[in-house]
């Protein structure tokens, strides 16, 4: 990842003035920590912690629900992606991913636990699962020896098709994963599930005219209330020498999209967060100039899309009356323009009788709340699934 200054774009008032324009509400803008894309992801699932996963993020910092800044009391939700000795309530002793894996940026150097002579720690943080900063594969689809310090990769389909819920084979080592993988295992972790998604852009030169991810895909993505992370490479090499390694990550920047403008003469706008605490002003036209700008040129080479997926999480039948709650998406879109929010995600009840003969039928909803209760319930057995619908 680049550590250079964010370029960004203001939308004024005026010829080319905004026609929409619109984000996801409190998305966190934590400070760089560890590695981009471990910080990246931290932005997004702290997101979703505050937005419908309340168990993604339980440790002791907001009293269990993720901040929205990592600055002062909340200096302690990089666990979230980095666990440390220490952090977070971790005890002193009791090592975790940066303890096991980081040295300094872009080190080559063996990992910590392997210098040590210590078994790696269970995993636990959105880092271990994702590879970050994890020197364990040879030949990553055919790019990369393993991860520096701070980085992580993706397994992307080089005619810029959509991978949904791909994962590595074992040819560069074991645990196969990377960035899309790895949050779909983390989110198995933490008791849920999700699809996850990764695709290169349509203005990648290396994607065949008419394929790869569009701004449309974007719209599609911010309006129906999924943030979406931004990978950022450098056109060319898919590696580069770095000290002793031939085949190390190329410079890469991880930053997480979350809003959208469209301007009245036609032009296409997201709004991102940097990965460096940058604040709620920065936005970058839809295209293959450089949205970050260090020694290289840095675009987006490609996104990886992530979907939670809801959960019924209790069920409860006291005096004949049944609750049920679940965890599920519970997005808010902002407009910046004409203002006001508007809640994305509802959700309907459904019972069915018997699995084999799946004769669901909706018994509530649809509610924008994750929990119903239904009085005078018969107590006659049952199966009940959420449906995830538009409010």
């Amino acid at each position: 990842m680049s550590l250079a200054i964010g370029c960004g774009l203001a939308l004024t008032a005026g010829p080319g003035r905004a026609a929409s324009n619109v984000y996801l509400t409190e998305v966190p803008d934590y400070d760089w920590w560890a590695g981009c894309f471990g910080t990246a992801c931290g932005n997004l699932i702290g997101y979703w912690d505050r937005h419908g996963f309340p168990e993604f993020y339980t440790g002791p910092t907001g009293g269990g629900l993720a901040p929205l800044n990592s600055f002062g009391a909340n200096d302690g939700i990089p666990a979230l992606w980095s666990s440390q000795a220490g952090l977070d309530g971790r005890p002193f002793d009791q090592p975790g991913h940066y303890d096991d894996y980081y040295v300094s940026y872009e080190s080559t150097e063996p990992d910590p636990y392997v210098t040590a002579g210590r078994p790696e720690h269970e995993p636990d943080c959105i880092g271990d699962f994702i590879g970050l900063s994890q020197l364990k594969w040879k030949d990553m689809n055919g790019e990369c020896d393993g991860n520096l310090d701070a980085f992580s990769f993706v397994y992307w389909d080089p005619q810029g098709a959509r991978r949904t819920n791909f994962v590595p084979g074992p040819e560069a080592g074991l645990p196969a994963t990377d960035i899309p993988s790895g949050l779909r295992a983390w989110t198995r972790y933490r008791g849920s599930d999700a699809e996850a998604f990764s695709q290169l852009t349509d203005f990648n030169p290396d994607v065949p005219a008419g394929k790869g991810f569009t701004f449309e895909d974007m719209k599609a993505e911010i309006d129906a209330g999924y943030p979406v992370l931004l990978f950022l490479q450098p056109w060319g090499p898919k590696s580069r020498k770095v000290g002793s390694m031939t085949k190390a990550n190329p410079n890469i920047h991880g930053m997480l999209a979350y809003g959208y403008s469209i301007r009245d003469d036609g032009s296409k706008v997201v709004r991102y967060r940097t990965s460096w605490a940058s604040g709620d002003s920065r936005l970058h036209a839809w295209n293959a100039q450089a949205w970050e700008v260090a020694s290289v040129q840095l675009t987006v080479r490609g996104v990886i899309g992530y979907h939670p997926w809801p959960k019924i999480r209790h069920v409860d039948l006291t005096n004949g009356t049944l609750t049920v709650r679940w965890d599920g998406p519970a997005s808010k879109l902002a407009d910046a323009l004409n203002g006001g929010t508007t809640p994305l995600h509802a959700y309907v009840v459904e019972k069915a009788t018997s699995l084999a003969q799946q004769d669901f039928v909706p018994i509530a909803g649809p509610t924008i709340e994750r929990e119903v209760t239904l009085p005078d319930w018969s107590g006659s057995p049952a199966f009940f699934r959420i449906k995830l619908v538009r409010p």
